[in-house]
């Protein structure tokens, strides 16, 4: 017997002991308590996780943490004071019992800050404007035209950000992340990146969200938005076509005829021999005229006078009859 178990020792090598599941916890935005024990590999089996801080009584999990349908994790609720104490946790199997003691002060992270905005102020500054608790202290990180990251630490309890008259012809984009300050014990961890926000090239606001689905309305106010258009299109369509057949076009004259001509009832030849102005006519200047009376006394008979006076330069006949009385 003893032969086999040597030969079988030198064929397969000593067998390995099983390691115990190794919990790690960590407070969660100051509002319960996350630990897990598949940091190595995941358990073959489903354990039973207990807790307690510091004179509480121990506390069974209620919310744990699946994954292909074996526990790998628990949530317990905490207050935001239970940091500063002990916090125990025990994991059971059958007759295998884990115990461990955790000490969470510096082991906090926080919720990425929210509602990050980005207004362009009178000052020609661009600022950001973003949502966090209180007592923590923020990094910010921007990048111009997509190009690499800079960080930027900012004062304890700091919820805005600004940029030194921004080029209007580049792109700025923004991410801030947070953790508890010193002041108010200090963590190792920082936060999750924020969304990031974005400004520029047309002076406007985008916030980026990455990753998040599309809302099942967006497709059907598509559709909607387009069956919508073409039954306009051919609303107008048919208005058209029937404005044509109930009322005919009437041509519209045209003021801007070439010849004038052709406003008239007229042919050409005359309209333009009737309008054709003659400036070769001779000049008439006109005196006053004087009548001259010639009376022949030896004369018995009345006689028609007659007297011709070229007082014109233009040779005018002008004649009168006199009658006298007897």
């Amino acid at each position: 017997m003893s032969t086999r178990l040597l030969l079988l020792l030198c064929l397969f090598g000593p067998i390995p002991a099983k390691k115990p599941p190794d919990v790690d916890c960590q407070v969660m935005n100051l509002k319960y308590v996350h630990c897990s024990w598949n940091n190595m590999n995941t358990p073959d089996v489903n354990y039973t996780f207990s807790s307690w801080f510091k004179n509480d009584p121990e506390t069974y999990c209620v919310d744990y943490v699946f994954a292909n349908n074996t526990s790998i994790g628990c949530n317990q609720p905490c207050k935001v004071i239970d940091r500063f104490y002990t916090f125990h946790t025990v994991l059971k199997h059958g007759n295998e019992t884990y115990r461990k003691e955790h000490y969470l002060k510096m082991k906090v992270k926080l919720n990425p800050p929210s509602k990050l905005t980005v207004k362009n102020e009178s000052d020609f500054n661009l600022w950001f404007y973003w949502n966090q608790t209180r007592c923590v202290t923020s990094q910010v990180r921007y990048r111009k035209n997509n190009n690499n990251w800079e960080l930027s630490n900012l004062p304890d309890d700091s919820q805005k950000y600004t940029i030194n008259f921004p080029s209007s012809n580049s792109r700025y984009e923004l991410q801030v992340r947070s953790k508890v300050s010193e002041m108010c014990g200090d963590s190792k961890f920082w936060s999750d990146w924020s969304e990031p926000v974005a400004w520029g090239f047309n002076n406007s606001t985008e916030t980026i969200m990455l990753n998040e689905p599309m809302s099942v309305w967006t497709p059907v106010i598509y559709v909607v938005g387009a069956i919508t258009l073409i039954l306009l299109m051919l609303l107008l369509l048919q208005r058209e076509r029937l404005r044509i057949i109930l009322v005919p076009v009437v041509p519209k004259p045209s003021l801007n005829s070439p010849d004038v001509e052709d406003w008239f009832q007229f042919s050409k030849g005359l309209m333009k021999e009737g309008f054709k102005a003659n400036y070769n006519e001779q000049a008439c200047p006109v005196r006053e005229y004087t009548y001259v009376s010639r009376f022949d006394s030896n004369s018995s008979d009345t006689s028609d006078l007659s007297d011709t006076t070229n007082q014109t330069d233009c040779s005018v006949f002008i004649g009168m009859n006199e009658s006298e009385d007897p």
